[in-house]
Parts: structure tokens; sequence; C-alpha cells
């Protein structure tokens, strides 16, 4: 008999996943809830283009009900699915496809939960300014039991210090996890640009970019389904949550760089200082779209800077905003939003951001 704790055999489904097709791909439509999750449900294309490459003005709008992820009444309960960005599907390989999705309402405007929309218009609107993300997800591996995993049952580890990059069994809980995620976001085209330990044990930390515009927000929304979706083949929980356990801990953020091409160049940090200078004064409505439950993280204390004021320095990690030392050195480069929470949408913060720094949408009328 197997036991309870089971939640996957990889290997028995292995099998099943070699067999044909028949000239048939599996296309996985991804779209986000009204609590920042993910969902799915698959669809069969019944035909493959020649060369094997979908397009996503060729992919059939679909649908859900929305009454079942608190996103439309019962009683008017349609939410539609339009297909924005492709993805190869690593955990059905070719010629199957993910497919991250906008949702939309029947009346033909974007469902209230929908911040791609208003991200992709101040993308395009700023495009001339080619505008840089990189992202830097912090994420808890959590066991059933909703602990972080690998700590003692009845107790916790050892103070904060050896984890950070750690490496050795007693320092890292679930490197494979880790591993497995990476790979598949590699096979993706996700723009995942590196992975390490965190500061509190079984905190991981992952970073997209850089991306352009919009792209940014598509490519870490992918990444995260992918964590989720790998870390069920391995019995774990994903955790967003900014401050995942009470105490002497590390909270987890999504700390966000960004650059024009004006910052980038020669004498960029006149640039980088003006931009700064703007998002001290809209600090209130930043933290409004920087995450759930971030007043439990940004204390002053565990690398962050406290929630009610807005601060900036050269190499402080305990500022609101950091210039990294050598972008000081050499006068241009880029800066980082240290204020997002881990549990934060990308999409918000890659807006609010071109809207503060670059100007909003009336502003280009």
């Amino acid at each position: 008999m197997a036991s309870t704790t089971t939640v996957s055999y990889a290997e028995n489904l292995m099998k099943y996943m070699k067999l044909d097709q028949k000239g048939s791909a599996m296309a996985e439509y991804i779209w986000i809830d009204s609590t920042g999750g993910v969902r799915t449900k698959s669809k069969t294309l019944t035909s493959v283009p020649k060369d094997g490459q979908f397009k996503v003005e060729d992919l059939p709008e679909w649908n859900f009900d929305g009454s079942s992820t608190g996103q439309a009444p019962g009683d008017n309960s349609d939410v539609y699915l339009r297909p924005v960005a492709i993805f190869p599907d690593p955990l059905r390989g070719a010629p199957n496809i993910l497919v991250l999705t906008e949702c939309w309402d029947p009346d033909g405007t974007p469902n209230k939960f929908n911040h791609r929309h208003e991200a992709a218009k101040l993308a395009e609107a700023h495009k001339d300014h080619k505008p840089w993300f990189g992202l830097e997800q912090e994420y808890t591996l959590l066991d059933l039991s909703d602990r972080p995993y690998g700590w003692p049952v009845n107790g916790f580890p050892g103070p904060q210090g050896p984890y950070y990059c750690g490496v050795g069994t007693g320092k890292v809980y679930c490197r494979d996890i880790v591993e497995a995620h990476y790979k598949a976001c590699l096979y993706a085209g996700i723009k995942i640009s590196g992975t390490n330990a965190e500061v509190m044990p079984a905190q991981w930390e992952f970073q997209v970019g850089p991306c352009v515009g919009i792209e940014l927000g598509d490519h870490l929304w992918m990444a995260r389904f992918l964590l989720h979706r790998v870390a069920e083949e391995f019995g774990a929980k994903i955790s967003f949550h900014p401050k995942p356990i009470p105490g002497d801990w590390n909270g987890a953020g999504l700390h966000s760089n960004f650059s024009t091409e004006e910052m980038r160049k020669e004498g960029g940090m006149k640039h980088i200082e003006a931009a700064i200078k703007k998002l001290e004064a809209r600090h209130k409505e930043h933290i409004a779209v920087y995450g759930e439950d971030n007043t439990l993280r940004l204390t002053g204390r565990h690398e962050t800077g406290s929630i009610d004021s807005f601060t900036y320095g050269v190499a402080n990690r305990g500022s609101s905003v950091r210039i990294p030392r050598e972008c000081a050195h050499k006068g241009y480069g880029y800066f980082e939003d240290r204020r997002p929470a881990s549990n934060a949408d990308p999409y918000q913060i890659t807006g609010i951001m071109m809207e503060t720094i670059l100007g909003g949408l009336d502003d280009k009328a």
C-alpha cells in the first residue's frame, strides 16, 4: 500500500509521456487568479505547424468558470482566456506548449485582476527608452505540514549565517527541486539568469532578466508556474509569503532592478538619481501594489528598509532603493528597488515603475 505522503508517481508517468500523440499537441493554458496564484487547464490542438512553431495569433481563445477562482460572480461567471505568450513545455516535451493568457470579461474589458493589460500599454508607450527589468524572486519551500522543508519538527534550526549560498547537508534543503526548476526554465526559454540559496534555511531565490518591458512579467509568471509544477513532483509546497516565519528570520522579497537606455550610458547616474527622486515622491502608491503582508517584512531589520519611510544609498541593503557600488563607481548602470514583497505581481511592479519614472499613459496622449 502506498504511503499517504506520496503525492506523485513521476517515474510511472514517464512511460505514458512517450506515447505517440497522433499529430496533436497539448496546450496548457495558464492564467493568474484573484489571489496571485496560477491556474491551468489543458487543450488539445489537433494540428501542429510543419515547423513546430505555434504562433499566439493562431491559438484559440478559451474560457473558464471565474466564480470558482474569485474572478467573476456566479450569475455571470464566464471569463475569457486570450493567449499572449507561448513557451516550450518542459513537462510534456515537444510538440506540446505552455500558453500564458490574459483574463477578459464577456463585455470585452480586461478582468479586474488582469494587471498585464495596463503594464503592456505602458511598456509599448515607453519602448523608445528601452526599459530593462531584472527581478529577484525569493521563495520558501514548505513540507506537507507547512513547515519550512528540513526544519526540525518540534524546534528550529541554528541561527542564520551558514545557509546563504550554502553547500552541504544541514545547510541547504531541496536542491533537487531548485535544479529541476532551473533546467525546466531554460528548456522553456525563460530568461532565468541564476539561482542561489537564501539567508533563511529552506529559502531560495531565482533571478529573471534582463527583460525588456512586458517580457519580464511574462517570464517571471511562467517561472512561478513551473516552480509550483516541479515542486508537485517532489511533494513540496512553494510559499511566496514575505514573512513565512515570524521572529529573527529573513523575509522574502522580489527585489526589482531597473534601467533605461539613458541610465545605461555614460553620465547615466543623473538619470538614476532623477528616477529615485520620483520614486520617493510616490512611496505610498508603490507600497500599495508591492505585495500583501509587506508590513511584516519591511521593518528596517533583516536587510530591509522601513515601510514608513523612503531611503536610498550606495550598496546599502537596508535602504528602500540601492545603487550598486559598481554603478556608482562607473557613473551609469541601474538601481535596485528592494521594497517589493515576494508575492507581488511583476506586472504591477513593472507597470508602476514605468508610470512613475517615465510617465503615465495620459502623459503620452
